[in-house]
């Protein structure tokens, strides 16, 4: 007799879709004939440098205890992060990826019929961790396509009981200020989990940009989550963590799989930390990178929302179809990002790269427009 496995499905899970990640470049060579060398890929908000040479050579090293499993307390990479960031090692969840911590958190505090409170054109993992134990997504209007910290606070009901914010915000870019996060959370009641996602924080170099962590002593119920896959050039390890109080990172690694971060990653993430001169040159070609998009954007008419992210979404000229534009530039061998399905229809979104990268994307997007 067929089963029917999607009705004995949990009800969250019927009614999820998989999270679409940014077209690979073996796949666009195989669909199109290309040359997977002559693809650039500016999708996924990948550091362009290439990893840290302190981080391949720490992989390197654990090539010889392959057949052991990781230390699951990661207490090499927590020791390092402690002493970098100023914090207890008892504060930290390390997770493969952030994305993780976020699952974690929600495992922890949400059951069927509770509430979870994000912005309009916020990552879209929030709303899918909620859909799965059942939550309700109550998600507030954007501010100029930026979290309205307000409305944010205003939307929390008597079911809430996790804000997720993002920090620079993923896809915009947009962020918000010390003081505008301060108000937020003075007004946030203390039985609710605060989400700050910092997955770009390293980019960041605005004057009033707060450091989430910074903010841990005086709220309790807030929980900072970074990543190593960004400015730290580890997106394929997948390595990312949390901060918060002891009792609340307790509680997440009771639910935090065992052996969750393999040996390679813990090696890798904790080489790359120590390799300050690294992360800092990746900043600068970010740097490098987004000033020169933006003069080229502004030279050819196209607006854009203002990033501090490591990448930036720039809105198609009226009349235009951005998935024409994107299609166009698959053709081009230039793999970037379509945004629709954060309410975006007319914007694309693209990673910073390398200068080479960078001038490919522009030459191909001056031949799709022409």
């Amino acid at each position: 007799m067929a089963v029917n496995f999607s009705e004995l499905a949990v009800e969250g899970v019927r009614s999820l879709r998989p999270y679409q990640p940014g077209k690979p470049i073996d796949e666009l060579a195989r669909e199109l004939g290309l040359n997977e060398a002559d693809i650039v890929k500016l999708a996924s908000n990948e550091n362009p440098l290439g990893p840290s040479p302190k981080a391949l050579e720490a992989i390197k090293a654990e090539l010889a205890d392959l057949t052991r499993y990781p230390d699951g307390a990661g207490f090499v990479l927590k020791k390092t992060l402690s002493e970098k960031l100023s914090i207890a090692p008892e504060q930290i969840t390390l997770g493969n990826g952030s994305s993780d911590i976020l699952d974690f958190i929600v495992r922890v505090f949400v059951n069927d019929g509770d509430s979870v409170v994000f912005s309009q054109h916020a990552f879209a993992i929030y709303g899918l961790v909620a859909k799965m134990v059942g939550a309700e997504s109550i998600v507030t209007p954007a501010k100029e396509y930026g979290h309205d910290l307000e409305a944010m606070a205003s939307a929390i009901n008597d079911r809430t009981r996790i804000v997720f914010v993002t920090n620079p915000n993923n896809p915009t870019g947009t962020w918000n200020t010390r003081d505008e996060l301060v108000n937020f959370l003075n007004e946030v009641p203390a039985h609710v989990i605060v989400l700050l996602d910092e997955a770009y924080f390293e980019y960041v170099h605005e004057a009033d940009y707060p450091d989430g962590i910074s903010l841990l002593k005086d709220y309790p119920n807030l929980v900072v989550t970074r990543t190593f896959s960004k400015a730290y050039g580890l997106a394929s390890l997948r390595v990312g963590y949390g901060v918060s109080s002891p009792e609340l990172a307790d509680l997440m690694n009771r639910v935090r799989p065992p052996f969750n971060v393999d040996s390679f990653a813990l090696a890798a993430a904790n080489a790359t930390l120590l390799d300050e001169d690294y992360v800092k040159e990746s900043i600068a070609l970010n740097d490098a990178g987004m000033a020169y998009l933006t003069g080229e954007f502004d030279a050819l008419g196209l607006a854009y929302i203002p990033s501090v992210g490591n990448f930036i979404s720039f809105k198609v000229p009226d009349g235009v179809n951005a998935m024409d534009v994107y299609n166009g530039l698959l053709r081009q061998g230039v793999i970037v990002r379509p945004v629709a399905n954060y309410e975006m229809p007319e914007y694309l979104r693209v990673s910073i790269g390398t200068e080479a990268e960078n001038t490919a994307f522009i030459t191909a997007l001056k031949t799709v427009l022409s």
